[in-house]
């Protein structure tokens, strides 16, 4: 078993990377991965992109250089190669498998994974990963189009980059971002938020979870709602909201995706209606001095997320609704 990387000379986004693999296992990939401070995001279906910066202290904590030849050949020996034909079918796979695994991570971290109940069903299940499997479920209802299980897996994803950046995510936080659309119909009065919170409250009460944390995650979700004036969110709240934000500030395919889909969300507005209300939503967040609350959110995200902004907006001049996509984003 070993780590590999080989030499940073892929450019992208004004720097090199190298690609570091495993050649046996990925969950020994995610491990070294997250020594080395890499974020998870980073990691592209068998093989993590590693910036020039981070080679050395790589190489330092044990991986072993290789020529970029030497990866891919270790991928296919090992049989973790994912070979360009097969990468679209492989993202929802690959999805799926980090959402279990977050998931039973989440478990161990308030004690209750692996825990039989006789109120689950039938003897011995792990009433756990039942909650988390009907919490999947839900995110892949058949009307929600941006609102999904890529979603939620975004925002677990910018929690775990935001971790990385030295942002402490507490755990209600983490289980606020899986429930805090479980409930998601479209409704613009908090109905979903407070639906969701309720199933939040309920669904972990009944696995005996300490109910003070049980409130707390009800009161996030609650508090996320859009509209609310949360002032000067303490932590907890602040990292789940620029978690929910980070999608502003993703890659222009990302971001051409992410409108499309919310725009299909809201096909039943017409296209001026939809651009205006849009427009103004996204003005009030380039109107604020900051569209991110806490300090790594913003070195990370604030730039990308006003250019995209503003390149959207700009779209809305042009008639061009039909490609610019509506979300009940928040005014806090």
């Amino acid at each position: 078993m070993a780590i590999l990387i080989d030499p940073p000379a892929w450019p992208a986004h004004g720097t090199l990377w190298s690609h570091l693999v495993s050649d046996s296992d990925y969950d020994e990939l995610h491990a070294f991965a997250a020594l080395l401070g890499v974020p998870r995001r980073g990691f592209d279906l068998d093989h993590y992109d590693v910036p020039a910066s981070l080679h050395a202290r790589a190489v330092a904590l044990g991986a072993r250089e290789v020529t970029a030849k030497d990866v891919v050949f270790s991928l296919r020996a090992a049989g973790l190669r994912v070979r360009g034909v097969e990468r679209d079918a492989a993202r929802p796979v690959r999805r799926r498998q980090y959402l279990v695994a977050e998931w039973d991570l989440l478990g161990d971290a308030v004690g209750v994974a692996g825990v039989p109940s006789g109120a689950s069903g039938a003897s011995g299940a792990d009433p756990w990963r039942e909650l988390g499997n009907s919490l999947i479920a839900r995110w892949n209802e058949d009307h929600r189009r941006y609102h999904d299980e890529r979603h939620l897996e975004d925002v677990l994803l910018a929690l775990n980059h935001l971790g990385v950046r030295g942002e402490h995510i507490e755990v209600e936080t983490l289980l606020a971002a899986w429930f805090h659309d479980a409930i998601y119909l479209g409704a613009a009065d908090g109905a979903d938020e407070r639906d969701s919170a309720g199933l939040a409250v309920a669904s972990l009460g009944a696995l005996d979870l300490n109910p003070g944390l049980t409130q707390r995650v009800g009161d996030l979700i609650v508090a996320s709602t859009p509209g609310v004036d949360v002032g000067d969110a303490a932590p907890p709240l602040a990292h789940l909201l620029d978690a929910d934000l980070s999608i502003f500030a993703s890659s222009p395919a990302r971001y051409a995706e992410y409108t499309a889909a919310v725009r299909e969300e809201y096909a039943h507005v017409s296209d001026v209606d939809f651009a205006a209300g849009r427009s103004r939503i996204l003005s009030a967040y380039l109107a604020q001095p900051a569209i991110y609350r806490t300090g790594a959110a913003s070195e990370l995200w604030e730039a990308r997320a006003r250019a995209n902004l503003e390149l959207e907006i700009h779209g809305f001049g042009t008639g061009n609704s039909a490609s610019i996509g509506a979300t009940r984003t928040r005014n806090n």
